[in-house]
Formats: structure tokens, sequence, C-alpha cells
């Protein structure tokens, strides 16, 4: 896996620190990590939840409802139907509950053909190399695109340079992110807790996994993790936008068009 112009931060355990990561299958590991930054919201929900999977030992693949006959399911659904170990959103989607927001395409199946102004792709399935990520500012993504099966457009969070490209706003919801490490693992990121992005931002680079790149996914209600192996189930949704506070919050499984499911190779 590759990215171009990347500066990177080491923020690995030093000597002596044990490690924050608690590995659940080969090449899969879990960690939950509390916020360096205190932003006066309730503890109990701050904890950020990173999942580090190993592209050497899992393979990637996109799902989406527009190749299931607009059957939209749960991200536990579309990983018991489907054998995955794992599943996520696949991006925010339009008012038709099955588009993609941003270019989407898998093999020969497009989903949205479009590409917007959001400069973060996802591409794997690779026709000649292996680059998980691609940022606009920093590669050639018409040069890049013939050159890949799968590819999933969004909001960039971390620029290849470990910016936080992401304005400052009043407003945060729970949040799903997808990134990669110094050591080329890829990152799914969840919080629970209503965060304003840019100040999640601020807390994941502040954190000890070497995140130097970053892409949005999905936030609020919508925003769904679900991972299975045989001695651990994590199950995580979104809160309510603007709902109730973070002491009563409702969460629900919701049916999603699109995600993007890992299994073993």
């Amino acid at each position: 896996m590759l990215l171009l112009l990347v500066i990177l931060i080491d923020n690995a355990c030093s000597e002596g620190e044990s490690s924050p990561w608690r590995e659940v299958e080969s090449g899969l590991l879990i960690g939950e990590f509390e916020p360096r930054q205190r932003l006066g919201l309730d503890d109990a929900n701050a904890k950020i939840l990173v999942v580090k999977i190993d592209p050497e030992k899992y393979s990637f693949k996109l799902m989406s409802a527009s190749q299931n006959g607009g059957k939209k399911m749960t991200v536990r659904e579309w990983c018991e139907k489907n054998g995955l170990v794992a599943a996520f959103n696949a991006g925010m989607y339009q008012e038709d509950g099955v588009t993609s927001v941003g270019y989407m395409r898998n093999f020969k199946h497009i989903n949205n053909s479009r590409v917007n102004k959001n400069n973060a792709v996802l591409a794997f399935n690779p026709a000649v190399a292996d680059v998980p990520e691609i940022d606009r500012d920093c590669q050639d993504f018409e040069n890049l695109k013939g050159k890949y099966h799968t590819f999933v457009q969004s909001i960039r969070m971390v620029s290849c340079e470990q910016q936080n490209v992401w304005s400052p706003q009043a407003t945060g919801w729970s949040t799903l992110a997808i990134g990669m490490d110094k050591n080329n693992k890829v990152l799914i990121i969840f919080s629970e807790q209503q965060y304003c992005v840019h100040d999640l931002i601020e807390i994941l680079l502040s954190l000890p996994i070497s995140l130097y790149n970053a892409m949005y996914l999905e936030g609020g209600p919508q925003a769904s993790l679900y991972l299975s192996t045989k001695n651990t189930t994590i199950e995580k949704h979104g809160v309510w936008e603007g709902g109730p506070d973070s002491h009563s919050p409702i969460q629900m499984s919701r049916p999603v068009p699109n995600v993007i499911g890992i299994v073993k190779k």
C-alpha cells in the first residue's frame, strides 16, 4: 500500500509502555482510546474505537444494494449473509437511499459515475498495484483511476501531510472514518461520542495510532460497524444527530445500502 508525499510521525509505544491493541485474530486488532483532550463532553462515551487491519491478511470488498436487487441491510446482516469478518458504511448516500454521494465503482458495476469535489478516494482491488487510499492533492487520480477495480470517494479528514483539513464547527455527531497508519495498516475509526469532526481529528492525531491519512465515511445514526470473530463481537451504531444527551442516547441498527467488508485471504 502506497501513499505519496507522506510525512510520517512515529507515535508508537515507547519502551516499557503497554500496547493499546488487543489482537482478536491474526492481523486484526482492536483498541479503545481515551482522548487526551477534554472537550466538556460526557466521558462515559468518550472512548474512540479503532480496528486495525493488516491488508496482507485480509481482503476488502465493496457491496452495494444497487448490486443486490436494491436491498439494504444492516451491517450485521451484510456480514452474516456474505461471510464477512467485519463490515462498515461505504460512505454517505443520496436521498434515493442507494446511490453514493461520491464516485463509487466496483469492477464493472458503477453505483455513481460522478467524481465530485471531495479530495479523498479509497481504492482497492488493484489491477497492477496496491494503493488503498488516494489523496487527490498529492496523487494523480485520473492516472490511477485505471489501475484499480474498486473506488469509494468521500471527504478528506487528514491530508497526506498529516494536516487536519476539516473546518471548525459548532455541531458534533457520531463519526465513522477510515485511515492508514505509518506501517500501511488500515484503521477503521468509530466515535460514538458526538464530537465536532475538526475536534475529533485533533484527538485522532494525538493518539498513539500513527494516523497519517484519513477519510470520512458516515456520521450520525447511520454510522455503523460490525465485527465478529471466534471470541469477539463488536456492534456499533451512531447516536441521533442533535438528539438526546449522551446520558440517554438513542441507538438502533439501520439498513444501509453500501458497505465495505473484510474477509480473510
